[in-house]
Order: C-alpha cells, then structure tokens, then sequence
C-alpha cells in the first residue's frame, strides 16, 4: 500500500509521542508501515528532513489563533504556543529545538516573534538577539519540563514537579528586560 507524505509525517509524530525520539528510526517507521525503510526515502531524503517535517507538524498541531493586540502580548502568546505544542508531544521539545539548530525548519516562531519585534519598532540589530534569546529561553524551560516530567513518570527520579521554574514569570522577566531595553 503506498503512503503519501502525510501519511508518513504523521505515524512518525505518533511513534515519536508513544515510544520517544530513540524509537523513531527509517527502519521502524518503514516496518509499522509495512513498508521498506527504502519507501521512506522517496518523501524524505534522510533522517534529517523527516525530523524537520515531524517538528513542523508538532508546530502545526499546536497553533492556536492570536488574540493580543500589544507586542509583548503578542511575544507571550507566540511563546507560549510553542511550549505548549513541544510538550504535547513526547521528547517534542528536543526534535524542535534540535530540527531548529540545525536549521532544518521549525522556524515559523521566530519567523513569527521578528515581525512582531520588528512591528513594535525594536531596533532592527535587536531583533534578531531578542527572538532567539526568546526562544532559547522557551527550548530550555520546555526541555527541562519535558525531561522531568518523563523522568518522574518513568520512576527514574524522585522530583516534585512543583519544583520546575515557572514559565510565565520567566517570560515575563525576559520581555520586562526587552522593554527595560527599549525605554
């Protein structure tokens, strides 16, 4: 049976959400799709581009529609959103942060968080700095979360969840910086 693309993208966002990112391999995908890993090539080139078009679907998955009318509002809900999508999906927060770094894709929130800096009239060398200081900050909160939450879950450490920082005042730190910055 031959799969389309789609098909594809989204058996891998589900291997990844069940089994983890280790689990997601060409040769497993290809065998739940009773496929060979060689079928998986002809929609991707290599592993690499899989994983960028998994990171836009658990992008994709997680949009939600804009409702702030003032830039810091608008940056908040941009973050947010990507947090939310990387942690509604298993080790999602290391497949876009990776795919990111890689400069494979998932780059629609930055895309997203330099035009709402550069409509707020942020200096044009600040941001590219605010967007990726922005975003690192989301990967790493989000990585963090997610990896503690699989941890406890797993019984491999004794953690209280409470202990994890909190999002929305972190956030709200950095654009307090931005607009410090700004002032």
């Amino acid at each position: 049976m031959a799969h389309h693309r789609s098909d594809v993208i989204a058996h891998a966002v589900a291997l990844l959400d069940t089994h983890g990112l280790a689990a997601l391999t060409m040769r497993r995908l290809g065998a739940e799709l009773d496929v060979q890993p060689s079928a998986i090539y002809h929609h991707f080139a290599n592993k690499q581009a899989l994983l960028a078009a998994v990171a836009d679907e658990i992008l994709a998955r997680g949009a939600r529609p804009r409702e702030a009318d003032e830039w810091p509002d608008q940056l908040r809900e941009v973050c947010s959103e990507l947090r939310h999508a990387m942690l509604a999906c298993t080790d999602g927060a290391d497949v876009v942060a990776t795919v990111w770094a890689f400069g494979l894709g998932a780059a629609a929130p930055v895309v997203e968080m330099e035009k709402v800096l550069a409509d707020a009239e942020v200096p044009e060398e600040l941001v590219p700095v605010a967007s990726r200081t922005l975003v690192h900050y989301v990967f790493g909160h989000a990585f963090e979360e997610q990896t503690a939450r699989q941890a406890v879950r797993l019984g491999a450490v004794e953690r209280s969840l409470e202990s994890l920082p909190d999002f929305d005042l972190g956030l709200d730190l950095v654009i307090d910086g931005l607009r410090a910055r700004l002032a």
